[in-house]
């Protein structure tokens, strides 16, 4: 049966983490709305593409403008099955939204599933929902995790993590297995023939 997930947006997330699993998860038949706060179905986010080319840390260049397909304003977690939250640097001002911690609570109240990548998990302890919870992120967001008293999940960067409806991964390279932990919590069965 399909489900209706929500996609948590903002400017400059990354590219891959927003766009790889907004279509995926249409790929398979569920329903997707994209909201970011303040805009408005049809109004597009800026991305950026995060890159692992040796330095210290990741390299970031433009990406897609991604077009939001609804309102944030009219969006209620009682309307969902589900949650996803890419990562990139939109989380870190996004978790200074009320709405969105308020938002991201009631999903985790109501036991539905939540897939959050790499600095996602900033929005997670923003909500105090990791308290006791092995999560995964990138490695950078660690000491945040762990000050906010979740377990840092230290798995391969194409490894995901769940955790009661928390599903977590480093960041897009891990994809594969996040997606399918995500599809597996929400019960999506796909078959070959």
């Amino acid at each position: 049966m399909a489900k209706k997930i929500l996609m948590l947006c903002g400017d400059f997330a990354e590219d891959y983490e927003t766009m790889v699993p907004f279509q995926t998860l249409l790929a398979v038949g569920h329903e997707v709305d994209a909201a970011c706060p303040d805009k408005k179905a049809g109004e597009q986010i800026a991305t950026a593409v995060h890159d692992f080319e040796g330095h210290q840390t990741y390299s970031e260049k433009p990406g897609h403008n991604f077009t939001l397909n609804a309102d944030f304003d009219a969006v209620k977690a009682e309307d969902y099955d589900a949650l996803v939250i890419p990562g990139g640097r939109a989380p870190e001002y996004l978790r200074l939204d009320e709405r969105v911690i308020e938002l991201v609570r009631a999903f985790n109240d109501a036991g539905k599933p939540i897939a959050a990548i790499c600095h996602g998990v900033q929005i997670l302890t923003a909500a105090g929902i990791v308290e006791k919870r092995t999560v995964s992120c990138y490695p950078a967001c660690a000491p945040g995790l762990t000050a906010a008293g979740g377990t840092y999940a230290d798995i391969a960067i194409d490894a995901a993590q769940t955790d009661g409806n928390l599903i977590t991964a480093p960041a897009w390279p891990a994809h594969p297995a996040w997606m399918a932990q995500f599809l597996a919590a929400l019960g999506t069965k796909i078959t070959h023939t």
